[in-house]
């Protein structure tokens, strides 16, 4: 089964500093129909304006990622860990047994425009840790990168959870496709940009839910960037 969850049926907070589309429950936005996906939690695009951002708050037995789109992420948590998120960078944090970070848009005139996601860790109460790597452009052209898994395979950030993300770039003929195991979940979701997936259009910030299906196939993508997730039922 297949079934599309178009970008404006997602929840929307405007709060003048920050402006965030959920396609999941969070905070304010509570939808029924929508609390996750398998094991994944939450995705948050998120728009930070200039000199503004997060303040000190704290995460426990979560693994939570950050994939910046433009501008860039300044994050420091209570780990010791002072670093700069650009596009391109996969950032992991595993909160385990908790942990208090920030973070903040310090460009004067650019817009911080990123994704936080959070997916549901397979064991709790392990130390915090972090991670930061750099996934190039032609990593990610014309195919599925793997970012993101639960042993850090080929490259990726390792996570404490029953899952994978992949990143990619499609445009014109290039196309991919990616095996899922029918009784585990498929999430894709279209950061910018037109791409087809099952032959199903999407445009930006649209997304895919995949239950049941033996294959995830993207093609007919225009200045395509886009994140396929593969979940814990």
């Amino acid at each position: 089964m297949l079934t599309v969850r178009r970008s404006q049926d997602r929840g929307f907070a405007d709060h003048g500093w920050l402006k965030s589309y959920h396609s999941f429950s969070f905070a304010g936005y509570h939808d029924p129909a929508h609390m996750g996906w398998g094991n994944l939690r939450v995705i948050n695009e998120d728009r930070v304006a200039p000199g503004t951002g997060f303040g000190k708050h704290g995460h426990r037995d979560m693994e939570i990622i950050s994939y910046v789109l433009s501008g860039e992420l300044a994050h420091r948590d209570s780990m010791g860990n002072v670093e700069t998120i650009p596009p391109g960078d996969v950032q992991r944090m595993s909160a385990g047994t908790g942990v208090q970070h920030s973070e903040f848009n310090h460009a004067e005139g650019q817009t911080t425009h990123f994704l936080q996601i959070w997916i549901e860790p397979n064991v709790t109460g392990v130390a915090p840790s972090y991670e930061q790597k750099t996934f190039t452009a032609a990593d990610k052209r014309g195919a599925l990168r793997l970012v993101a898994s639960s042993g850090g395979a080929q490259g990726s950030v390792t996570i404490h959870a029953d899952a994978k993300l992949y990143a990619g770039l499609f445009d014109g003929g290039e196309r991919a496709e990616l095996a899922l195991d029918p009784a585990r979940k498929g999430y894709v979701h279209l950061v910018r940009g037109a791409l087809e997936v099952n032959g199903q259009p999407l445009g930006t910030g649209d997304a895919v839910l995949l239950d049941g299906e033996r294959r995830i196939t993207l093609s007919g993508g225009n200045d395509a960037e886009v994140l396929v997730f593969d979940l814990a039922p």
